[in-house]
């Protein structure tokens, strides 16, 4: 696998200015397979230099051209599919078909995506007697999480880029090695020099001066001291949280498929994902045949074949904490458990919780691995209030017997996206949260959005 001893900054691979190094553990087994330097304040300063001289020229540059920029770095990004599965695999964990599909297949439509909406965009329009432009914000500070680490990545940069932006980007720690795959394809796609920078480590990106924009995913405790930050210095932020969102499975739903599709999601990418549907609301009549769907379907989900370690050694003893505090809480385990599946590895076993209550931690704490809990509830009123019972509001289900009476549910929460009836994923589609699970929007139109401002002239 292939590495770099150094930073990406203004166009080519430099030597960090500290001479700390991260290591980069295969949480399969725990083996280190890769160490990376440990960017400190002056690498950091370094890749905003370099992005603001490049600002004004990037800026500048057509529309159309920033479009093509992005066609050829989405080209770069399929042509080196298999590499990006593979190095997702070896730092995360994921399953190498699961990695394949998602987490190389979907940066692409996503970069492909704002190709073509950099070259149909309309950066201005005319108000009455006004004209206002849609301008860059200027330079970018990305900070990505560790859970999807290519795709957000490029859910924050492509949209940038896009927007005449250029971007300093800082990934996880523990997943560094697809970023710097990532820089190799930037360089490739023929993007000029300083538009895109990358500093690994712990380097303070958010709090430097030179930074326009912070744009963060990851835990909501992070988001709001990046908020913190950025409201100090009056710059603007756009910031994807935590979750802990609701699969409702209402009468008259298809209940077989309904929760065989809610616990699968909640074990994808083993079960380290945000807008997860880890709280499965059923009506007391249907209640116990869920939970034996339930167990069955987790039954699936063998450690080290359909589902894959946790990203470390902390996560993994974290969640298994969690799963401690619900049977302690009084909830009913059907599925897993704390106890740790044999071999080497992160592994958590995948559990799902029966007879769990709105106020348990269970219903109302992000764990971030793959654990589900079954909630039941009297009316629709009552799904309502238990749906929308927690400091998060990021993503959600709703399943019924027919999509209307679905969509009048759906209404009904306090969250920023819902599948209905098992919809389809949509890169154009906007993501993001209501409450505490964030501020602002990603993908299609409304991610690169977030990265304009607007100026009106009157004549």
């Amino acid at each position: 696998m292939k590495q770099h001893d150094a930073m990406y900054i203004d166009g080519s691979w430099r030597p960090a200015e500290g001479s700390g190094t991260i290591e980069v553990v295969n949480p399969a087994d725990g083996q280190v397979i890769a160490t990376v330097p440990a960017g400190s304040a002056q690498d950091v300063d370094a890749a905003v230099r370099a992005a603001r001289a490049a600002l004004p020229g990037w800026a500048a540059t057509a529309p159309q051209e920033r479009a093509a920029r992005l066609a050829a770095l989405r080209d770069q990004l399929a042509d080196r599919a298999g590499e990006i599965a593979e190095t997702v695999t070896a730092e995360l964990g994921s399953p190498l078909a699961f990695s394949t599909r998602v987490h190389a297949g979907v940066p692409v439509a996503v970069c492909g995506s704002y190709a073509e909406l950099a070259g149909t965009h309309s950066f201005e329009e005319r108000i009455g007697n006004s004209t206002v432009l849609h301008e860059p914000v200027g330079v970018v500070g990305a900070i990505t999480p560790w859970n999807y680490p290519l795709h957000q990545v490029v859910a924050k940069v492509a949209p940038a880029l896009a927007a005449g932006c250029t971007v300093v980007l800082k990934p996880a720690e523990d997943t560094p090695l697809v970023a710097q795959l990532f820089a190799e394809c930037v360089d490739a796609a023929g993007i000029p020099a300083g538009v895109f920078n990358l500093v690994t480590g712990l380097g303070p990106v958010a709090e430097h001066e030179g930074v326009d924009l912070v744009s963060f995913t990851g835990s909501t405790a992070v988001g709001k001291r990046i908020g913190a930050l950025a409201g100090a210095a009056v710059k603007r932020v756009a910031l994807e949280l935590g979750g802990k969102s609701a699969n409702v499975i209402l009468p008259g739903a298809d209940l077989p498929k309904a929760v065989a599709v809610g616990v699968a999601n909640v074990m994808a990418n083993s079960g380290q994902t945000c807008s997860a549907w880890t709280r499965m609301l059923v009506h007391t009549d249907q209640y116990d045949e869920a939970v034996e769907l339930a167990t069955a379907a987790a039954a699936k989900y063998v450690p080290g074949e359909k589902v894959g370690p946790l990203v470390n050694a902390a996560q993994r003893d974290r969640v298994r904490g969690c799963i401690e505090r619900g049977i302690a809480e009084g909830a009913r385990v059907v599925a897993g458990g704390p106890e740790a599946p044999a071999g080497a590895g992160y592994y958590v076993a995948p559990t799902v919780f029966a007879d769990v209550t709105s106020e348990m931690t269970l219903a109302q704490e992000e764990i971030f691995g793959p654990v589900l809990s079954i909630l039941r509830y009297e009316d629709e009123d009552d799904a309502v209030r238990i749906a929308n019972d927690t400091v998060y509001g990021l993503a959600g289900a709703v399943w019924a017997g027919d999509d209307a009476e679905a969509v009048a549910f759906a209404r009904r929460l306090d969250t920023g996206q819902v599948d209905i009836n098992g919809g389809r994923f949509n890169p154009l589609a906007p993501f993001g949260g209501y409450k505490q699970s964030g501020v602002g929007r990603e993908l299609g139109p409304h991610g690169l959005s977030e990265y304009l401002q607007t100026k009106s002239l009157q004549f």
